[in-house]
């Protein structure tokens, strides 16, 4: 069995609202000090494969059919075996 973590984040360039509300809160609450917030998901995926060639293979699948819009996202696949 591998685990395989999936980070989803946002293209350079594409707007992060979610970010910015964050931001917008941080600053009215005081930390001032923060000038940027950028939001990304971290997706953990149990999978049962052969090696972790195989596994990554199909976590790419994953993202590539499901998991991500390639027009916005960017993501990185870690696997490791538990």
């Amino acid at each position: 069995m591998f685990k395989a973590t999936v980070e989803i984040r946002l293209k350079k360039g594409i707007s992060d609202p979610e970010g910015k509300n964050i931001l917008k809160t941080l600053h009215l609450l005081g930390f001032e000090g923060v000038k940027e917030v950028k939001v990304a998901k971290i997706i953990e995926l149990f999978i049962e494969g052969k090696n972790e060639g195989d596994v990554r293979e199909k976590a790419e699948m994953m993202c590539r059919r499901l998991l991500t819009n390639p027009v916005i996202h960017d993501y990185s696949i870690e696997i490791e075996e538990v």
